[in-house]
């Protein structure tokens, strides 16, 4: 029942929308995966190793994905214009692919090059940023742990419902990114 033309891409491109559809990540079988794909288990072996195998390449397509929506979103911008697009593009991101989303969270584990090439990237994107706006070295890096704390904690009690007031949201995300951004470059 192997289906011809298959790829690793292809099953980690399903995978991936599965998540998206509301299959938790901690419930996604490799059974389940190759029903989607319309092949056997034993086939989908040719493709990923394990299911750590998966949420690895999983990582690497969530982590490759967000980067091209944070690179979109700057095009042209830098300082502070380019942090609030980056800012705004990780929240889309994270909307758009809820699911995959909390496979962009892990550290890479060692061995796992690409993915830590990937993540590097996007780093290093942020640090670029910040330079941009004078915040540099290891004034950088706290400053970006401090976004990304911020960008986490609002898309993740997003995506838990846990905003439930009848308040807009986009103007809370707004304020609270707006807030940190004025403390931050305001020194």
């Amino acid at each position: 029942m192997a289906r011809q033309g298959l790829n690793r891409g292809q099953v980690i491109k399903q995978a991936a929308m599965m998540l998206d559809a509301n299959v938790a990540v901690s419930s996604l079988t490799l059974t389940e995966l190759a029903a989607e794909l319309g092949i056997r288990t034993p086939s989908l072996y040719n493709h990923v190793q394990s299911l750590d195998d998966l949420h690895a390449g999983l990582a690497l397509y969530g982590l490759t994905l967000l980067t091209g929506f944070i690179q979109e979103a700057i095009t042209g911008k830098s300082g502070r214009a380019a942090l609030e697009a980056a800012a705004h593009a990780y929240r889309r991101f994270a909307r758009q692919h809820p699911g995959l989303y909390p496979l962009t969270l892990r550290a890479p584990d060692a061995g796992e090059v690409e993915l830590e090439r990937q993540a590097a990237l996007l780093v290093q994107i942020f640090l670029l940023i910040l330079a941009s706006c004078g915040v540099q070295d290891e004034d950088g890096v706290h400053a970006l742990r401090g976004l990304r704390a911020l960008l986490h904690g609002f898309c993740s009690l997003e995506a838990a419902q846990g905003y439930k007031m009848p308040i807009d949201t986009n103007l809370s995300f707004d304020r609270a990114l707006g807030a940190y951004l004025d403390g931050l470059l305001s020194g």
